[in-house]
């Protein structure tokens, strides 16, 4: 069975403010792990003690594009080595690879070879999508199809943000299955439309069908279901523990 965790995006109002402290209340919520986005100056073995203080690992990181280039991904590997990390993610492409079929193209280009680095490092290297990877670039070609085509499915895995998929119009459930095969993550995220406008809410709140995409990860050998949420009614420590709890009672209904 694949782990419980969570993005911490989500929250990323108290990380800012303490971000030991705040690990160790996801731990005490019931969550096995926590992905990573941004490490907030910390020392990676002092980082490393407080996971294991809190009965936490790590999910992945999201590392943003840059990082991920020349010494600079040489010094995010070591980093999250000895935090017990073996999972880089690409959380998103700038904006200048995401402009035409072309761009996409050289994405892809660029992502092979880093995940080729993080391959022969002892790493697994992911992408992680949005809406727009979905556009249509205008003759049919969208640029998810593009990125996932052109890269070697040895070096260049999916995570799966379920909420965004399905904020383009594209099934998730239909995409997990087309592509069991590279995803090692899913990104558990609710969404309703309020005003006309879709935003993410808590888990169990939303249209999506989260016990289905569960059942259909675990038939796919996902290893990683990532809560995550981007917009909150109240505070987001609230809403993690909401979340953990009923992510808890679906999957086991």
């Amino acid at each position: 069975m694949g782990k419980i965790a969570i993005q911490l995006y989500s929250v990323r109002e108290h990380t800012q403010k303490d971000f030991f402290g705040t690990l160790r209340k996801l731990g005490d919520m019931g969550y096995e792990a926590v992905q990573f986005a941004g490490f907030f100056d910390a020392d990676s073995q002092e980082l490393k003690g407080v996971l294991e203080e809190s009965g936490l690992v790590a999910a992945g990181s999201h590392m943003p594009f840059e990082s991920l280039l020349g010494d600079q991904l040489e010094e995010s590997l070591a980093y999250n080595k000895v935090i017990g990390n073996d999972l880089i993610i690409c959380p998103i492409l700038p904006e200048a690879y995401r402009t035409s079929e072309e761009a996409y193209y050289k994405a892809a280009e660029e992502l092979n070879e880093i995940g080729r680095k993080c391959h022969d490092a002892g790493f697994t290297f992911a992408y992680h999508n949005h809406d727009m990877e979905f556009f249509d670039l205008g003759n049919g070609k969208c640029g998810f199809d593009i990125l996932f085509e052109e890269t070697d499915k040895t070096y260049v895995k999916m995570e799966l943000d379920c909420y965004w998929a399905t904020h383009a119009g594209i099934d998730p459930l239909q995409t997990i299955q087309s592509h069991e095969d590279i995803i090692v993550s899913l990104h558990m995220k609710d969404m309703t439309v309020e005003n006309g406008q879709k935003r993410s809410i808590e888990i169990g709140k939303g249209t999506l069908d989260i016990h289905s995409l569960w059942n259909q990860g675990e038939k796919s050998g996902v290893k990683w279901y990532v809560i995550e949420q981007e917009q909150f009614d109240g505070d987001p420590l609230v809403s993690a523990k909401e979340n953990v709890v009923k992510l808890k009672q679906l999957i086991h209904n």
